[in-house]
């Protein structure tokens, strides 16, 4: 059962992801170059992945 400190967290990260694929942020790194947003999208997302596996692995102590 998840505790509340991880339900806090969970939603924290999920707003943050909200905030990092707006539409007016990925304006602004498109205008960074040709290759540039896709390379945000890719790394912002394996991040948002990356940190959603040890927010729900990382507490387990069995």
């Amino acid at each position: 059962m998840m505790t509340s400190r991880r339900k806090e967290r969970l939603v924290a990260l999920i707003v943050l992801a909200t905030l990092l694929f707006t539409p007016p942020l990925l304006l602004v790194t498109e205008r960074l170059g040709p290759g540039a947003l896709t390379l945000y999208v890719f790394l912002v997302w394996a991040a948002v992945i990356g940190l959603a596996a040890w927010l729900l692995e990382g507490g387990r102590r069995e």
